[in-house]
């Protein structure tokens, strides 16, 4: 059916082209000076009449007959300079020529570049499709054998040194929490995607029933990372597993929209991502992958109208009020230092409770470091690292923080 109405189409439309082609005996407009020779024999005929009634002599005849029979020569003479030229009898052939030409050209692009066999595709059975797609997800293994290769990043000798160190310990107690945790966020630093999931893995599996939500989303990130971005079978249920212990998780909500947004689901990605952005707080890292991804994603759900809330402004990072510089400045250098401390102690447990924008994140290295408390620096920023570096806005920021701070070089 949809063959014989592009058919159809085809032919009315090359129809109304050439019609005005083949009009070849359709009335012309006629020549002015067709009009003035008629006009001008009109007379001729009007003097004859005249002299039969006596109105006018022979002489005034032959006198005016002189005049007008001047004025029909110089008409005949336009007559001849307006005509149209001859030889139109071949230009509806050259249109048809031309007009064949065009459709077989565009046919064969179309053949060679479309889809001519393809069915039709329907609504129910595209998401039919999807959601076959959804159940049979390629393995872990089969992602990471298909995900292409990523650089390995630069690294100082000292701090390799200490990796493989870390390496040989949890090799030697592979049931030591502590350290593997250590070793998974120090492998993701390094680009071993597959080395920190596996690690990764080993400490879920030894917490048991202490597992919480953030390990199974941390777990699905670093399954999705070795994969090349893409959502295996395994990481689904991480994500499906944090859910069920924090339906709330934003991580793992985020993660989820983006497995249907990769399988042909956009309309349930949209309502995930949808109340993420209209919901979640305003520094959590996966903001800035929905802002800049929910129009398209809006448009493929059939919410082509959608607008996105404003991003909201970066707010003041707390600090001092007048009242506290002003008594700081009687203060001995070690209360000073107390109450810095005290001041930083307060964000970090903010942070740590509530979560905050990179920015606050980046304050906080910074801020250690100056108190001279350097070793929890670098733990902060190995935190703000895995909590922010997905997001290359983010974790700008915080890279930024580091090089301040003198922590670049881990």
């Amino acid at each position: 059916m949809f063959w014989i109405l592009t058919a159809a189409m085809t032919a009315m439309v090359a129809a109304a082209i050439l019609r005005p082609f083949f009009r070849g005996s359709a009335p012309v407009a006629e020549p002015a000076a067709a009009y003035d020779l008629g006009v001008y024999r009109d007379q001729l005929r009007e003097v004859d009449r005249d002299v039969a009634r006596g109105v006018l002599t022979e002489t005034e005849a032959g006198r005016l007959r002189t005049e007008i029979g001047r004025k029909i020569l110089d008409a005949d003479r336009a007559m001849v300079r307006q005509a149209v030229p001859q030889g139109r009898g071949s230009r509806p052939v050259i249109a048809a020529v031309l007009l064949v030409a065009a459709l077989a050209a565009s046919a064969a692009v179309y053949w060679r570049l479309g889809a001519p066999a393809m069915p039709d595709l329907p609504l129910g059975a595209r998401i039919a499709a999807a959601d076959e797609r959804l159940r049979d997800l390629p393995t872990q293994a089969d992602a990471e054998a298909r995900a292409p290769e990523r650089p390995t990043p630069q690294a100082d000798p000292d701090y390799l040194r200490l990796i493989e160190q870390l390496r040989a310990a949890v090799a030697q107690r592979p049931d030591d929490a502590r350290g593997l945790a250590l070793l998974a966020e120090h492998e993701a630093r390094l680009g071993n995607s597959a080395a920190a999931r596996q690690a990764q893995e080993r400490l879920i599996a030894i917490r048991g029933s202490e597992i919480q939500a953030l390990d199974h989303t941390r777990l699905a990130a670093l399954m999705i990372e070795a994969a090349g971005g893409f959502v295996s079978a395994e990481a689904r249920g991480q994500i499906e597993a944090a859910l069920r212990i924090d339906p709330a998780n934003g991580q793992a909500r985020y993660l989820q929209g983006l497995m249907y947004a990769q399988n042909d689901r956009p309309d349930i990605a949209f309502g995930i991502w949808r109340d993420l952005l209209e919901t979640g707080p305003a520094g959590a890292p996966w903001m800035g992958p929905i802002r800049q991804l929910i129009p398209d994603l809006a448009w493929l759900a059939g919410q082509p109208d959608y607008v996105p809330p404003e991003a909201p402004s970066t707010p003041a990072l707390p600090g001092p009020d007048a009242d506290a510089m002003a008594a700081a400045n009687d203060m001995t250098p070690e209360e000073r230092q107390q109450m810095i401390a005290g001041m930083v102690q307060n964000l970090e447990a903010r942070l740590a409770t509530e979560g905050g924008t990179p920015e606050e994140w980046a304050r906080l290295i910074t801020s250690l470091v100056r108190i001279g408390n350097e070793p929890h620096a670098r733990e902060i920023l190995a935190e703000a690292r895995t909590r922010f570096g997905a997001t290359p806005d983010a974790s700008a920021v915080i890279e930024a923080a580091a090089a301040e701070a003198g922590l670049s070089t881990p």
